[in-house]
């Protein structure tokens, strides 16, 4: 039997370097920082707030983050390694300044072997609480909008259209559909969040139909009056007869009950870890559904973040953004030649870099 009262016998622990338990009582901060690799630079990941069930529900998910964040940047072409953070509470109840103050504390001890970013149940304006106390802070610096619109650090926008265009190629591979063609195409997509709402803006744009769920009513209500989107019961959203199923929520949602119920010929979307177990990619391949391995698909933030981290350049950013269609394209081609499922071919990839990374370190010791 596993102990899940260990790191170590953890069944998420992949040999992280380093996982950090955080304890304020002054604030009440109850957190994770967790640090997969930093083979090809300081670990870079977001900081989630979220209400678990228990504390090894969120020490599973810190770990299984922070090993998606070192693939995501590695697959992405960044110097970055990966990490992440959870902090445990209701983020709509339990925030305060001083819990977000004592939680860059604990960023900024780590000596930038940590650099911390937004994610669920965080925000820009929290990162730069924590960026009175830590200097690895990243996500807070303004930005120049696509229409020359100054906006704020959030990465959202680049998850979003880094996730459309990963969707795009999703669809020109298994529909062979040109690029951009998604006039009529049906997305059902889970969670309208910042980056959920910003990819059905896309699809919306796009000539997409869209059918749209969320916990929180009003998200979805939104989508519905603005973009036209049918809303939908969470637990239903699973069983609609779409072309695309869009996570775009929390993660482990694909599972043997959901994967059986699924219509949809493609899941492409942004949540983190969307796969209950690698083995239900297979299960996916084998159902003639085609899976954009998530964080292959959702590296648009941490690539906005990792560009403000070496000096933002908005060219650069978009480039980079944009090169998740042809990363996913050689995914999905190289794992129909091997008859693999999309998720094993993406870890291998991400593991080659790694490894010539290593070698290379090596030869010049």
């Amino acid at each position: 039997m596993q102990d899940f009262n260990s790191v170590f016998s953890n069944p998420a622990f992949d040999q992280h370097e380093q996982v950090v338990f955080c304890n304020d009582s002054g604030s009440g901060l109850k957190a994770i920082i967790a640090i997969h690799d930093t083979t090809l630079g300081p670990a870079l990941g977001g900081c989630r707030m979220w209400d678990y069930p228990s504390e090894q529900d969120g020490l599973r998910d810190v770990l299984r983050l922070a090993r998606g964040m070192t693939y995501k940047s590695a697959l992405a072409g960044l110097d970055l390694g990966g990490g992440k953070s959870v902090i445990f509470g209701d983020p709509r109840r339990a925030k305060s300044k001083a819990l977000l103050r004592a939680m860059g504390r604990f960023v900024e001890s780590l000596g930038g072997r940590y650099i911390v970013a937004e994610d669920v149940g965080t925000s820009v304006a929290d990162l730069k609480v924590m960026a009175a106390e830590s200097r690895y802070v990243v996500g807070i610096q303004d930005k120049v909008s696509a229409s020359g619109v100054i906006r704020n650090g959030d990465t959202s926008p680049a998850t979003a259209y880094g996730v459309f265009r990963g969707l795009c190629a999703a669809m020109r591979h298994r529909f062979d559909r040109d690029n951009d063609d998604l006039e009529g195409v049906k997305v059902a997509i889970q969670g309208v969040g910042n980056v959920g709402y910003g990819l059905a803006e896309y699809l919306h744009r796009a000539g997409a139909r869209l059918w749209v769920s969320d916990i929180y009513p009003q998200a979805s209500q939104r989508a519905r009056d603005e973009l036209g989107a049918v809303v939908v019961e969470p637990e239903r959203l699973f069983d609609l007869d779409v072309d695309i199923f869009a996570p775009c929520a929390l993660g482990a949602i694909l599972n043997d009950d959901t994967i059986a119920r699924l219509r949809a010929k493609v899941v492409a979307g942004a949540a983190n870890n969307q796969l209950a177990e690698d083995r239900h990619g297979k299960m996916l391949m084998d159902r003639g559904i085609l899976y954009a391995p998530d964080y292959a698909i959702n590296a648009g933030g941490v690539i906005d973040a990792g560009c403000e981290y070496e000096g933002y350049e908005r060219e650069k950013v978009m480039q980079r953004v944009e090169s998740i269609y042809a990363t996913l394209l050689r995914i999905f081609e190289r794992a129909g030649k091997e008859q693999r499922a999309t998720n094993e071919i993406a870890d291998e990839m991400a593991r080659e870099r790694l490894w010539h990374r290593r070698k290379a370190s090596d030869l010049a010791a």
